[in-house]
């Protein structure tokens, strides 16, 4: 399969989750093709984007967009659709919202990883209207309430234009058909990051600690998981960068042993999973990825009994579940998990059912589906 055969397409390369390592093992499966994406911050996002030929939307130029792409939220749309179409036989787009939008001459497969939050869960990405500070929270919310209707019409159509949809999870599949009326096959991502590499304990850290690992936005509910371990006097170490980053700053100061890392290389976290007691997480997630990522390490994951985490948590073999995100339920959660014994070998052997080679043939076996329909 030539890689002028195919071409790729991401939101933008800007930040360090779930959804770029997903792109990046788009990147792995196809080699040499290129990427299309809106904006690029080298210094925001993983160093492997640095060997991928991306092309970027005139949007880039703007660089206090790269750095802060929410601001970009009124013009995103516009910069996609002013994209030519790319030139090839399959367009594969990984999509939060807005590489669906990327025109192609040929077929084009969308991986969706959801539904665009800020459309349709708009109080989840950017926070209660009460909880909107600082400027940008601000600009954008206000961008959203303008723009709204507009948006939806350009997000509708530009689904409406795949031949063909995938779906990171059993969650995102349903919401892509009350959406968009459109089916969805199942295809979970891999975890992307295994025991294999380099490890590095941060500055100041010992084992032991509980971990959450989460971009630094309301929905991901890291205040509730701070609570949490303050009413069990745990030790909290959580790793991710966001716009709520200073009121949880605020928030972790007088919380004994809580520690707010920020961004951290791999080799850092790789550390940070495998010295971890248990991972915590508290958000409201389309695909459950840091679970799975834990149990590669052999260790087990406190979750929301929601959305993408049922399909990749099985209760009481690699985790524990708590029905409700407030500090109470979740403090109960990881105490029982705490208190039992876990087997390492059956959470890797877990990780391993995900493992990336399975993704890769299934993303490549459908892009091969759709060549032959030309």
């Amino acid at each position: 399969m030539g890689a002028d055969r195919v071409a790729l397409a991401h939101d933008y390369a800007t930040q360090r989750g779930g959804a770029e390592r997903v792109a990046l093992a788009m990147v792995e499966g196809f080699p040499g093709a290129p990427m299309h994406t809106s904006l690029y911050d080298p210094e925001g996002t993983f160093p492997e984007f640095g060997a991928v030929d991306l092309r970027t939307t005139r949007l880039d130029r703007f660089g206090v967009v790269r750095r802060h792409h929410r601001l970009g939220l009124p013009f995103l749309a516009s910069a996609v659709s002013a994209t030519p179409p790319i030139e090839s036989e399959v367009l594969l787009a990984s999509s939060t919202g807005w590489a669906h939008g990327f025109r192609s001459t040929g077929r084009k497969v969308v991986y969706c990883h959801a539904p665009a939050r800020w459309l349709y869960q708009s109080e989840r990405y950017l926070g209660a209207a009460h909880n909107r500070r600082g400027l940008r929270r601000w600009v954008a919310a206000r961008s959203l309430d303008a723009l709204a209707p507009s948006l939806r019409a350009w997000d509708r159509r530009a689904a409406l234009s795949a031949d063909r949809y995938l779906a990171n999870s059993s969650v995102t599949a349903r919401s892509v058909r009350e959406v968009y009326g459109i089916d969805a096959e199942v295809l979970p991502p891999p975890p992307a990051l295994l025991p294999d590499g380099p490890s590095t304990p941060p500055p100041g850290v010992e084992g032991g600690f509980l971990l959450c690992v989460a971009r630094l936005l309301p929905y991901k509910n890291v205040d509730v998981v701070l609570r949490a371990a303050q009413r069990l006097g745990a030790r909290l170490v959580v790793v991710g960068e966001g716009p709520d980053r200073g009121r949880l700053e605020r928030l972790a100061q007088p919380i004994h042993g809580a520690r707010l890392l920020g961004r951290v290389s791999d080799a850092e976290l790789r550390w940070l999973y495998g010295n971890c007691s248990a991972l915590v997480a508290a958000s409201f997630e389309d695909y459950g990825l840091s679970p799975l990522e834990a149990a590669a390490f052999g260790r087990p994951a406190v979750v929301l009994r929601d959305g993408g985490y049922l399909d990749t948590v099985r209760e009481h073999v690699t985790g524990e579940f708590f029905d409700i995100p407030e500090p109470e339920p979740v403090a109960r959660a990881v105490d029982c998990a705490l208190r039992r014994p876990w087997s390492a070998s059956a959470l890797r052997d877990h990780a391993d059912a995900f493992a990336a080679p399975r993704f890769v043939a299934r993303l490549r076996a459908v892009v091969e589906e759709e060549l032959c329909q030309l």
